[in-house]
């Protein structure tokens, strides 16, 4: 599920670039090469076309805002800007994944949120995201989820700044709950 336009997307090395940059916090240019195509395990033929590519790739993140080039005494560093921070943020949320465990628990987790119209966009991709998940609509603003799921709800409050609007519930019924377990295949 993306959220961004076409325009923002990027090729699996620039996301693996980004990872790496953000994870170290900064990445000093000499060692992008092959430091990235370790890490990356990109198999390209010859060792001067992945230095070309990864530095191509490097440079297009730098164009699209994403990179900070600077030149230090130590020599020139790759640094996220706050673009390119958000961006590896909407990658982390796009994998987002509930596990499911072998047994239910006979519990329902309910999120209900209520978030005002003036910000009915960030609410409408917040329910494409559950729906996504595999969360069931009880009424406009209140979902369903046989199983645990707080981590990701805390992620997505995060993600949309909705921390306060949004509230995670654990009921052990829900009146007329048939419909709902047929639909999560639950006994």
């Amino acid at each position: 599920m993306r959220e961004r336009g076409d325009n923002e997307r990027l090729s699996t090395i620039g996301y693996a670039i980004l990872v790496v940059i953000g994870a170290v916090g900064i990445i000093a240019v000499g060692a992008v090469a092959p430091g990235c195509i370790k890490l990356l395990g990109y198999a390209l033929r010859y060792q001067s076309q992945k230095r070309y590519y990864i530095n191509k790739v490097v440079q297009r993140c730098i164009n699209r805002g994403l990179l900070i080039r600077k030149k230090t005494s130590q020599g020139i560093q790759l640094r996220l800007t706050p673009r390119g921070q958000e961006i590896l943020k909407l990658y982390e949320v796009e994998k987002l994944s509930i596990k499911k465990p072998k047994r239910w628990d006979k519990k329902f987790r309910v999120i209900i949120f209520d978030i005002k119209e003036k910000r009915r966009g960030i609410r409408n991709r917040l329910r494409l995201w559950l729906t996504h998940l595999g969360f069931v609509r009880l009424q406009q603003s209140v979902w369903v989820y046989p199983y645990e799921c707080q981590e990701v709800v805390t992620l997505l409050k995060a993600h949309f700044h909705v921390g306060k609007d949004i509230l995670y519930l654990t009921v052990e019924s829900i009146e007329n709950d048939k419909w709902i377990r047929e639909r999560f295949n639950l006994s």
